[in-house]
């Protein structure tokens, strides 16, 4: 298998910065993240409801769950590229402080078009998922480059399980407060604003720059959006894994878009059944891609954890269409659970590995975009797959479409780096 020390140009040596008072600069990166999903967390669920108060049609709910994926895949590169020009620090500033002020316009729509705006400006600032992404591949070696990944990972878990979970407590208090925005159904949005906010606040004071001045790349902001995708698609093994990454994330928004549904009719499960299935889910990939990732990187090294969790993945896609009870449920939820914290760090780092420090924020940023139009194409998909072939067809076609990724890394198996073996665990 090819080393990466001759056939990357990312160096081992990375710059090393140290935030205020000494924080781990991995601490301090996992710890805005994690606040910002927290906030999101508590959006995504508000959403139908909120929309069902102005009498929103399920097509116009469906949309409203798309536009933040499709803004989001547009500016992904743009926020990408511009942080390998200025620095990931004010990129990830300035969506914070903008995903603030969407949650504000959110709290206090009192209209179904200023919903579809508020969630177009969230897409519009949701490009500091890429920029984090940079920032972790600015302050770790290529032998700890999937690990930190995988940090990133249970950063998000940990945001989809307690993200929901105040969401509810807010919605509580808001009808205790009132009725009238930014009060009852709408009050969630405000405690998600005020959070993302502090958090805006809080990484102005600790959130240290993280990519060196000589490594900055002067005409990277330059290049046009789409003519970044199509120079990223033009190089072998990178195009190869951000197509990987493209259909892994295809067949998980298809999965989500109808799995409540899919419980529903086949197990008669309401929302807080449903609810309490997720946050296992999410619990279980934070401890996948926090603590077992961790672990098994250093000995198997990146291509091999990542088939692993693609076979997963795929499995438990083919597993859900075929279930006939809560107990083989459990089962298969729990291999995608597994199979989604292994496979997400372990790609990631291999682009990044493969992508010269100076372009670390266009190539996430342009994977990242395609992620986005992943979770734009699949709920549609998922939707008319599950009306047209059946309760199962929405999770047979997204299992296909993790084996066809699958596919495309053992293609390339043998030219990966495997820069993760060996290293020792953090």
């Amino acid at each position: 298998m090819t080393s990466i020390s001759s056939s990357t140009p990312s160096s081992s040596a990375r710059p090393s910065p140290s935030p205020g008072r000494g924080r781990s600069p991995l601490f301090v990166i996992f710890m805005t993240v994690f606040i910002d999903l927290v906030g999101f967390g508590i959006i995504l669920p508000l959403s139908p409801y909120l929309a069902r108060e102005f009498a929103a049609t399920p097509m116009q709910i469906g949309l409203l769950m798309s536009v933040y994926s499709f803004c989001q895949f547009l500016f992904s590169p743009f926020w990408g590229s511009l942080s390998d020009r200025i620095g990931r620090r004010p990129v990830i500033l300035l969506s914070l402080v903008g995903g603030g002020f969407s949650y504000l316009m959110f709290a206090f729509a009192q209209s179904l078009w200023v919903l579809f705006a508020a969630r177009a400006l969230a897409g519009v600032f949701g490009g500091n998922i890429s920029t984090a992404h940079a920032y972790i591949a600015d302050v770790t070696t290529s032998e700890d480059r999937s690990k930190g990944m995988g940090l990133l990972g249970a950063a998000f878990g940990l945001g989809f399980i307690f993200g929901p979970l105040l969401g509810g407590l807010l919605s509580v208090a808001g009808a205790e407060l009132g009725s009238a925005p930014p009060f009852g159904p709408s009050f969630p949005a405000l405690g998600a604003a005020a959070i993302c906010l502090l958090n805006a606040a809080l990484a102005f004071f600790v959130l240290e720059e993280s990519l060196a001045p000589g490594t900055r790349g002067a005409d990277a902001g330059k290049r046009r959006r789409f003519r970044a995708i199509l120079g990223q698609m033009r190089r072998p093994l990178v195009s190869s894994l951000i197509w990987v990454f493209f259909l892994s994330g295809l067949a998980m928004a298809q999965m989500e878009a109808m799995l409540f549904t899919f419980m529903d009719d086949r197990f008669g499960w309401g929302m807080r059944q449903s609810s309490y299935g997720f946050a296992y889910v999410g619990v279980m990939m934070v401890l996948t891609q926090g603590v077992l990732i961790r672990r098994l990187m250093p000995r198997y090294g990146e291509p091999r954890v990542l088939s692993a969790g693609l076979l997963l993945f795929g499995a438990s896609l083919f597993g859900i269409a075929v279930s006939h009870s809560i107990l083989s449920m459990a089962v298969v939820m729990t291999l995608l659970a597994l199979g989604n914290g292994l496979m997400r760090p372990p790609n990631l780092g291999l682009i990044s590995l493969l992508t010269p420090p100076a372009e670390q924020g266009l190539a996430l940023g342009v994977t990242n975009s395609l992620a986005s139009l992943g979770r734009i194409i699949g709920p549609v998909a998922g939707g008319w797959l599950y009306q047209r072939g059946g309760q199962g067809a929405p999770f047979v076609l997204a299992g296909a479409l993790a084996a066809v990724a699958l596919a495309l890394v053992l293609a390339s198996y043998g030219r990966l780096p495997v820069s993760g073996k060996g290293a020792g665990a953090a």
